[in-house]
């Protein structure tokens, strides 16, 4: 042989010993690091648990729901009946107590089967390579490849070093998939039999082991038939490995299947649109920091027991209205509660019955507030040094805009006259407000607002006195919280914190606020508002049975298309919103006094336990007794009296000229002896003073 032949044949055979070692090597240094990804350490191996779909938690830590809807509910292994694990022993993998993760029994088995029948026939996986492949390597290989199925045989070994067999076998039975979207034996149980997995018969038990091998093929819903056969084999099979008497395993037969027609999801009763909302935060937040995984625990400022409340009488309060109305089928509702010292949300309803993904009227549907808006019209006349006594007309009154005029006029064509801020707003008086918001200017009313916390477009015409914009319930209710917590701008907090499933802190959010009107405006405004709950458009509130201190204002717009009612607690700030989607008529008599506010009242009663007492006044303010008709100091004649709060150096300092004593003939008494006459005009003046008492209280308004 030449040489040069020779030399060639070496170098060839060199080359490819050096390839297979490098081969071998690579693949080694492969499986070491299982598949360049790095191997789960043992303490990730033994914390690992499989996703619930994560954890949403009110104040209190309650949980409300999933962050996403996984079908899966973890159990100990104590939980889950003898018979079900021998069920899934004797199919699954009934040397499972002998082997160190591969039985090799089995693997030499399956490889024969499948050399005679050319083909993939017989698999060798055992519960150990299953959990491996439902955990640690299901994103690290495609399905059904020759690295997998390596990668599975390493992980198994790992997880055979860490866990014990009962580890192990707890974690196969809540990580395995079983059909209908359902993962784990307990999420199963639920959604065939309508039970917890402490409660499964034998045939039941067999029924779930008959699944892993095809869940889709064996799903007792779609093929009960086939699912029967399937089971009966896992009976068999559970008899074979001395689990079961023949006698039991007959019976067990014998049981029929029965699978309820609804399926099981879980948490699904209490899914809501303030859920909706809170995920949506959450994606927004993973998406930012990178957070790919949905083990986590979102940490809201809900509160259970008032989001429940608040669903029940957006609800029960659409239905009425639509009953009462009998109008065409369709009214809708929405709600929002705050804290107003936070801006926390406390209950948020988005329609009248929830449906995922669906429209959220609290963060989406713009409409017009209606005379809800009104206190910032009153706010902006406070910050401009009037005070409720301040004189106002309410009279007809005609505004000029462009080539036509508004004549805005007042419900029922009811007018007060000349009357104080205070009665205009506790009446609701349209022309009275338009009158204030125009010696104002309307930009000035705008700016009140916008600092409060609107942030939708308000244009600056005379109308946006009556609330002739369009507003989202959110930012209404959250720009009355500066009237009840003394002048701040709260900004609308849903989530607190965001923490993984061994619950360290990914991101975290706190209350943010900032001085929008001075807090003797404030309590000036709150207390003008508690008389529209005490005298005026929100007395339904106190008539359902409210007696807490409390302060609001109804809505309503032309038409009756949209009726609202905002009520505020020292605690809570609440609005309710009932309309149609499409505007149209709720009635001829709609209102908000009506129709909204009985839900307040509903809401607050049954869902509200934090009682926050009444509003101190800020120093800086005086209170005087006054005329409650024209603002001035009561006189001891004057039959209307209120005693009203004023900035220190506004207060008024003249009396009221319009009652005065009235002129008396000569007593009868002078006539008579002195001592007894003097004892008969000292009855008769105290007579005099109960008497003028008690018609002031008969004709108060």
């Amino acid at each position: 042989m030449p040489a040069r032949v020779w030399l060639r044949r070496q170098w060839a055979g060199l080359l490819g010993m050096a390839l297979l070692l490098a081969g071998v090597v690579t693949l080694d240094v492969w499986l070491a690091t299982c598949g360049f990804q790095s191997c789960p350490t043992g303490a990730e191996i033994r914390g690992f648990r499989p996703s619930e779909g994560g954890r949403i938690v009110d104040r209190r830590g309650q949980t409300l729901g999933r962050v996403r809807a996984v079908r899966r509910l973890n159990v100990p292994l104590s939980k889950v009946p003898l018979h079900v694990r021998q069920a899934f022993v004797a199919t699954e993998d009934r040397r499972f107590f002998d082997h160190n993760g591969v039985d090799w029994r089995g693997v030499v088995r399956a490889t024969a089967v499948n050399v005679r029948a050319l083909g993939v026939r017989e698999g060798f996986s055992t519960i150990t390579m299953q959990l491996a492949r439902n955990t640690f390597a299901v994103e690290r290989q495609g399905e059904r490849s020759m690295a997998r199925k390596l990668l599975e045989l390493r992980l198994s070994r790992l997880i055979e070093r860490t866990l014990t067999k009962e580890q192990i076998l707890e974690l196969y039975l809540n990580v395995i998939y079983l059909g209908n979207g359902v993962y784990g034996v307990e999420g199963a149980s639920r959604d065939l039999f309508g039970r917890g997995i402490e409660k499964v018969s034998v045939a039941q038990a067999a029924m779930l082991a008959a699944l892993p091998k095809g869940p889709s093929a064996y799903t007792p819903r779609r093929h009960p038939q086939r699912a029967i056969t399937r089971r009966n084999l896992v009976l068999a099979l559970m008899a074979r490995e001395g689990y079961l008497r023949p006698d039991q395993a007959r019976a067990a037969v014998a049981e029929r299947l029965v699978v309820p027609a609804n399926e099981w999801r879980p948490d699904a009763k209490d899914d809501s649109y303030a859920l909706d909302a809170v995920r949506a935060i959450v994606d927004s937040v993973r998406e930012v920091l990178g957070i790919e995984s949905n083990d986590l625990t979102v940490y809201t400022t809900l509160d259970v027991e008032a989001q429940r409340a608040a669903q029940r009488a957006v609800q029960r309060r659409a239905d009425a209205i639509e009953g009462a109305s009998k109008a065409r089928q369709g009214v809708e509702g929405a709600m929002v509660a705050i804290d107003p010292r936070t801006g926390d949300v406390r209950a948020l309803v988005g329609g009248r019955r929830y449906e995922r993904g669906n429209f959220n009227r609290v963060l989406r549907a713009r409409r017009q507030p209606g005379s809800a808006f009104k206190p910032f019209v009153y706010a902006a006349a406070l910050q401009a040094g009037m005070s409720p006594a301040t004189e106002v007309d309410d009279v007809p009154i005609e505004v000029a805009i462009g080539r036509t005029v508004w004549a805005p006029r007042n419900f029922d064509d009811e007018y007060l006259g000349h009357t104080t801020l205070r009665r205009a707003l506790t009446k609701s008086a349209n022309a009275a407000t338009v009158r204030v918001s125009r010696s104002l200017g309307e930009a000035k009313v705008i700016q009140t607002a916008r600092r409060n916390g609107i942030t939708s477009k308000l244009d600056p015409n005379p109308a946006i006195a009556l609330g002739a914009a369009e507003v989202t319930p959110l930012e209404l209710v959250s720009a009355y919280a500066p009237f009840a917590n003394g002048g701040f701008r709260v900004t609308p907090r849903l989530v607190t914190r965001i923490a993984s499933v061994d619950g360290a802190v990914l991101w975290t959010s706190e209350p943010q606020r900032a001085q929008a009107m001075d807090a003797r405006d404030a309590f000036l405004l709150t207390s003008m508002l508690k008389s529209v709950i005490e005298e005026g458009t929100g007395r339904a509130v106190r008539d359902y049975g409210v007696r807490d201190a409390m302060a609001g204002k109804t809505g309503t717009t032309n038409g009756g298309t949209d009726v609202w009612f905002v009520g505020y607690t020292p605690t809570v700030v609440a609005g309710f919103w009932f309309g149609y989607d499409e505007p149209r008529s709720l009635g001829r008599d709609a209102s908000g006094g009506r129709l909204a506010a009985p839900a307040w009242a509903e809401f607050y009663a049954n869902g509200w336990r934090e009682r926050g007492g009444d509003w101190k006044p800020p120093a800086g303010l005086v209170q005087r007794r006054i005329d409650a008709t024209n603002g001035l100091l009561a006189s001891e004649w004057c039959p209307w009296t209120r005693d009203e709060w004023f900035r220190a150096g506004t207060e008024p300092t003249d009396h009221c000229p319009e009652h005065l004593a009235p002129a008396e003939p000569e007593p009868v008494w002078q006539e008579l002896p002195p001592q007894i006459g003097e004892k008969v005009e000292e009855g008769a003046k105290k007579a005099g003073s109960k008497l003028k008492r008690a018609l002031g209280k008969i004709f108060r308004w």
